[in-house]
Protein backbone atom coordinates (compact mmCIF):
# COMPACT_ATOMS: atom_id res chain seq x y z
CA UNK A 1 0.00 0.00 0.00
CA UNK A 2 1.53 3.29 -1.09
CA UNK A 3 -0.42 5.35 1.48
CA UNK A 4 -0.51 5.28 5.27
CA UNK A 5 -4.04 6.72 5.55
CA UNK A 6 -7.09 6.65 3.28
CA UNK A 7 -9.42 9.61 3.94
CA UNK A 8 -12.92 9.17 2.54
CA UNK A 9 -15.38 11.90 1.82
CA UNK A 10 -18.80 10.66 2.92
CA UNK A 11 -21.66 11.95 0.76
CA UNK A 12 -21.49 10.43 -2.69
CA UNK A 13 -18.40 8.37 -1.85
CA UNK A 14 -19.57 6.09 0.98
CA UNK A 15 -23.31 6.80 1.07
CA UNK A 16 -25.39 7.57 -2.02
CA UNK A 17 -26.82 10.73 -0.50
CA UNK A 18 -26.05 13.44 -3.05
CA UNK A 19 -29.15 12.90 -5.23
CA UNK A 20 -31.38 12.92 -2.13
CA UNK A 21 -29.89 15.93 -0.37
CA UNK A 22 -29.42 18.11 -3.45
CA UNK A 23 -32.98 17.51 -4.65
CA UNK A 24 -34.24 18.54 -1.22
CA UNK A 25 -31.92 21.55 -1.03
CA UNK A 26 -33.01 22.80 -4.45
CA UNK A 27 -36.65 22.35 -3.49
CA UNK A 28 -36.29 24.13 -0.15
CA UNK A 29 -34.36 27.08 -1.57
CA UNK A 30 -36.97 27.44 -4.31
CA UNK A 31 -39.73 27.27 -1.70
CA UNK A 32 -38.06 30.17 0.12
CA UNK A 33 -37.99 32.32 -3.00
CA UNK A 34 -34.50 31.46 -4.28
CA UNK A 35 -35.23 29.40 -7.43
CA UNK A 36 -32.66 26.62 -7.65
CA UNK A 37 -32.60 23.56 -9.91
CA UNK A 38 -31.21 20.19 -8.92
CA UNK A 39 -28.33 20.70 -11.36
CA UNK A 40 -27.54 24.11 -9.86
CA UNK A 41 -27.52 22.63 -6.37
CA UNK A 42 -25.01 20.00 -7.46
CA UNK A 43 -22.88 22.64 -9.16
CA UNK A 44 -22.85 25.13 -6.31
CA UNK A 45 -23.21 23.13 -3.11
CA UNK A 46 -22.13 19.51 -3.65
CA UNK A 47 -19.40 18.71 -1.13
CA UNK A 48 -19.83 21.98 0.77
CA UNK A 49 -20.58 22.74 4.39
CA UNK A 50 -23.89 24.46 5.15
CA UNK A 51 -22.29 27.85 5.63
CA UNK A 52 -21.60 27.94 1.87
CA UNK A 53 -25.35 27.79 1.17
CA UNK A 54 -25.96 30.75 3.47
CA UNK A 55 -22.99 32.69 2.08
CA UNK A 56 -23.89 32.22 -1.61
CA UNK A 57 -27.57 33.05 -1.15
CA UNK A 58 -26.74 36.24 0.74
CA UNK A 59 -24.03 37.17 -1.76
CA UNK A 60 -26.35 36.71 -4.72
CA UNK A 61 -29.59 38.13 -3.32
CA UNK A 62 -28.66 40.29 -0.36
CA UNK A 63 -31.10 38.24 1.71
CA UNK A 64 -30.33 35.94 4.61
CA UNK A 65 -31.82 32.49 4.93
CA UNK A 66 -34.13 31.89 7.93
CA UNK A 67 -32.50 31.20 11.27
CA UNK A 68 -34.00 27.71 11.34
CA UNK A 69 -32.93 26.87 7.76
CA UNK A 70 -30.35 24.25 8.77
CA UNK A 71 -32.67 22.55 11.25
CA UNK A 72 -35.57 22.33 8.79
CA UNK A 73 -33.34 21.15 5.96
CA UNK A 74 -31.63 18.48 8.06
CA UNK A 75 -34.96 17.19 9.35
CA UNK A 76 -36.12 16.72 5.76
CA UNK A 77 -32.84 15.09 4.76
CA UNK A 78 -32.77 12.69 7.70
CA UNK A 79 -36.37 11.63 7.06
CA UNK A 80 -35.50 10.95 3.41
CA UNK A 81 -32.35 9.04 4.44
CA UNK A 82 -34.45 6.73 6.59
CA UNK A 83 -36.65 5.96 3.58
CA UNK A 84 -34.16 5.87 0.74
CA UNK A 85 -30.46 5.95 1.61
CA UNK A 86 -28.15 3.16 0.43
CA UNK A 87 -24.38 2.72 0.51
CA UNK A 88 -22.51 3.61 -2.67
CA UNK A 89 -22.13 0.38 -4.67
CA UNK A 90 -18.69 -1.05 -3.93
CA UNK A 91 -18.09 0.95 -0.73
CA UNK A 92 -18.53 -2.05 1.56
CA UNK A 93 -16.08 -4.08 -0.54
CA UNK A 94 -13.44 -1.36 -0.23
CA UNK A 95 -13.88 -1.04 3.54
CA UNK A 96 -13.74 -4.81 3.99
CA UNK A 97 -10.49 -4.95 2.03
CA UNK A 98 -8.86 -2.08 3.93
CA UNK A 99 -9.88 -3.54 7.29
CA UNK A 100 -8.64 -7.02 6.33
CA UNK A 101 -5.29 -5.58 5.20
CA UNK A 102 -4.97 -3.39 8.30
CA UNK A 103 -4.82 -0.15 6.30
CA UNK A 104 -5.80 2.92 8.37
CA UNK A 105 -8.77 4.86 7.04
CA UNK A 106 -11.25 7.51 8.21
CA UNK A 107 -14.03 9.74 6.93
CA UNK A 108 -13.77 13.54 6.66
CA UNK A 109 -17.06 15.10 5.61
CA UNK A 110 -18.52 18.56 5.15
CA UNK A 111 -21.66 17.16 6.77
CA UNK A 112 -22.37 17.39 10.49
CA UNK A 113 -21.51 14.54 12.84
CA UNK A 114 -25.24 13.85 13.16
CA UNK A 115 -25.67 13.63 9.39
CA UNK A 116 -22.72 11.26 9.08
CA UNK A 117 -24.02 9.01 11.85
CA UNK A 118 -27.60 8.95 10.57
CA UNK A 119 -26.37 7.91 7.14
CA UNK A 120 -23.98 5.29 8.46
CA UNK A 121 -26.58 3.71 10.74
CA UNK A 122 -29.12 3.50 7.92
CA UNK A 123 -26.67 1.92 5.48
CA UNK A 124 -24.85 -0.33 7.96
CA UNK A 125 -21.55 1.46 7.45
CA UNK A 126 -21.39 2.38 11.14
CA UNK A 127 -19.69 -0.97 11.81
CA UNK A 128 -16.65 0.33 9.94
CA UNK A 129 -16.40 3.74 11.63
CA UNK A 130 -15.89 4.16 15.37
CA UNK A 131 -15.79 7.69 16.79
CA UNK A 132 -12.05 7.95 16.26
CA UNK A 133 -12.45 7.59 12.51
CA UNK A 134 -15.15 10.25 11.95
CA UNK A 135 -14.31 13.90 11.25
CA UNK A 136 -16.69 16.69 10.26
CA UNK A 137 -16.43 20.29 9.13
CA UNK A 138 -17.92 21.00 12.57
CA UNK A 139 -14.50 20.14 13.99
CA UNK A 140 -12.65 22.94 12.16
CA UNK A 141 -13.16 26.62 11.43
CA UNK A 142 -13.50 26.39 7.65
CA UNK A 143 -15.03 23.73 5.43
CA UNK A 144 -13.89 22.62 1.98
CA UNK A 145 -12.30 23.97 -0.22
CA UNK A 146 -10.09 25.02 2.70
CA UNK A 147 -7.66 22.22 3.63
CA UNK A 148 -8.40 22.45 7.36
CA UNK A 149 -10.63 19.37 7.64
CA UNK A 150 -8.26 17.02 5.85
CA UNK A 151 -5.27 18.33 7.78
CA UNK A 152 -7.17 17.90 11.04
CA UNK A 153 -8.10 14.31 10.17
CA UNK A 154 -4.51 13.45 9.28
CA UNK A 155 -3.22 15.02 12.49
CA UNK A 156 -5.75 13.13 14.62
CA UNK A 157 -4.88 9.88 12.85
CA UNK A 158 -1.16 10.54 13.30
CA UNK A 159 -0.19 10.54 9.62
CA UNK A 160 1.73 13.19 7.67
CA UNK A 161 -0.32 14.84 4.88
CA UNK A 162 1.99 13.66 2.12
CA UNK A 163 1.34 10.05 3.15
CA UNK A 164 -2.44 10.42 2.84
CA UNK A 165 -4.82 9.99 -0.07
CA UNK A 166 -8.30 11.51 -0.15
CA UNK A 167 -11.21 9.89 -2.01
CA UNK A 168 -13.52 12.68 -3.20
CA UNK A 169 -16.37 13.25 -5.62
CA UNK A 170 -16.70 17.05 -5.52
CA UNK A 171 -14.57 19.85 -7.01
CA UNK A 172 -14.52 21.57 -3.60
CA UNK A 173 -13.16 18.41 -1.99
CA UNK A 174 -10.49 17.95 -4.65
CA UNK A 175 -9.36 21.53 -4.12
CA UNK A 176 -9.22 21.00 -0.37
CA UNK A 177 -7.14 17.84 -0.68
CA UNK A 178 -4.69 19.46 -3.09
CA UNK A 179 -4.37 22.46 -0.75
CA UNK A 180 -3.63 20.02 2.10
CA UNK A 181 -0.73 18.55 0.13
CA UNK A 182 -2.43 15.18 -0.27
CA UNK A 183 -3.02 12.98 -3.26
CA UNK A 184 -6.69 12.81 -4.22
CA UNK A 185 -8.58 10.16 -6.17
CA UNK A 186 -11.58 11.68 -7.89
CA UNK A 187 -14.72 9.52 -8.03
CA UNK A 188 -16.60 10.38 -11.22
CA UNK A 189 -19.81 8.38 -10.72
CA UNK A 190 -21.85 11.60 -10.38
CA UNK A 191 -19.39 14.35 -11.24
CA UNK A 192 -18.06 14.93 -14.77
CA UNK A 193 -14.37 14.03 -14.93
CA UNK A 194 -13.37 17.50 -16.14
CA UNK A 195 -14.69 19.03 -12.89
CA UNK A 196 -12.33 16.78 -10.90
CA UNK A 197 -9.38 17.38 -13.19
CA UNK A 198 -7.13 18.44 -10.31
CA UNK A 199 -7.20 14.90 -8.95
CA UNK A 200 -4.17 12.62 -8.86
CA UNK A 201 -6.25 9.88 -10.46
CA UNK A 202 -9.87 9.57 -11.60
CA UNK A 203 -12.06 6.47 -11.37
CA UNK A 204 -15.74 5.73 -11.92
CA UNK A 205 -16.39 2.44 -10.11
CA UNK A 206 -15.89 2.13 -6.34
CA UNK A 207 -15.11 -1.57 -6.79
CA UNK A 208 -11.92 -0.46 -8.55
CA UNK A 209 -10.59 1.56 -5.65
CA UNK A 210 -8.92 -1.13 -3.53
CA UNK A 211 -6.78 -2.20 -6.48
CA UNK A 212 -5.95 1.38 -7.45
CA UNK A 213 -4.63 2.11 -3.94
CA UNK A 214 -2.00 -0.63 -4.04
Amino acid sequence: MRYELIIFDNDGVLVDSEPISNALLASYLTELGHPTSYEESLRDYMGAAMHRVHDLVEERTGERLPADFDDVFHARVFAAFERELEPVPGAVHVLEKLAADGVPYCVASSGSHERIRVGHRKTGLDRWFDEGRVFSSQDVGRGKPAPDLFLYAAERMGVAPEKCVVVEDSPLGVRAAVAAGMDVYGFTAMTPADRLAGGTLLFSDMDQLADLLV
